[in-house]
């Protein structure tokens, strides 16, 4: 009984808006709320097919914590929430997140679905394992720095319609003429490892920008260049032909260096220095 007498309270907050093709469409604003000239991002819903397209490049999935940065009606968070994620909108816009709220609960999710009042470049974003965002590029641009080094490798990375400058996208797909795009943070691998497999002990140097690596094994006195590097996340993988002939290594970057993945030997590499 509790969830209707809510629901049925809320339908003040929610008189406002209208339902259009399913989804909330945007209301005017409280006098108390920011003025549309004030904030970074004008209020632009994504529409659902491309919020259902996002989530599937994302992959999500229930184990998944999903933030919405600049979170407007709440219908990202709301709707990964509906796939069994966590998910959380942050917004600026206080009737934004009144509206989310409301809206999270009139669709039962709103133990999964947070929406709380933040300029998005205070929101600590350590915890997300996806993270969404339909924001103009120059924001974009602002965010790169603190996406690359705050969140996890593997992190998955979708935006709407704006790209992330020379941050090569992993993925993009076109829907109803929309753009989206996918990133997988990568790894920082750059500089010098101590690399041993068996007995053998090498130096190995990476070079790197963004989620694309060049590097080289020095090896008995050969300066050997790795070919095939992928680095997606929090794997790599390269060949190296060794004196002894090709060998393939997949390795996981920790904290604390590089260890062999499953099936790919017993190598492993730490940090030189």
């Amino acid at each position: 009984m509790i969830r209707p007498l809510l629901a049925a309270a809320l339908l003040a907050t929610l008189s406002a808006c209208q339902f259009q093709g399913g989804g909330l469409a945007p209301f005017t604003p409280a006098a108390s709320a920011p003025a549309e000239q004030d904030l970074d991002v004008p209020y632009v819903p994504t529409p659902r097919r491309v919020v259902t397209a996002m989530l599937d490049l994302a992959a999500l999935t229930p184990e998944d914590y999903l933030f919405d940065l600049g979170s407007g009606d709440g219908r990202i968070a709301i709707m990964a929430a509906q796939r069994g994620a966590r998910g959380l909108g942050v917004d600026i816009d206080p009737n934004r997140v009144a509206e989310s709220n409301a809206a999270a609960l009139l669709a039962g999710v709103e133990a999964r679905a947070r929406f709380r009042r933040q300029d998005l470049f205070d929101t600590p974003l350590r915890e997300a394992t996806v993270v969404t965002m339909y924001l103009l590029p120059g924001i974009n641009m602002r965010l790169r720095p603190r996406l690359l080094t705050e969140l996890r490798p593997g992190t998955r990375l979708v935006t709407h319609a704006f790209t992330l400058g020379d941050w090569r996208p992993d993925a993009e797909r076109v829907v109803d003429a929309a753009n989206i795009y996918l990133w997988i943070v990568p790894a920082p691998v750059e500089g010098q490892w101590t690399l041993t497999d068996g007995g053998a002990t090498m130096t190995m140097t990476l070079g790197q920008r963004f989620q694309d690596v060049t590097g080289t094994l020095r090896a008995g006195g050969r300066e050997i260049p790795l070919r095939d590097v992928v680095l997606r996340g929090a794997r790599l993988a390269f060949t190296a032909d060794l004196p002894g002939g090709p060998r393939n290594f997949v390795g996981l970057v920790q904290d604390d260096g590089i260890v062999a993945a499953p099936g790919s030997g017993s190598w492993r590499a730490r940090r030189a220095g």
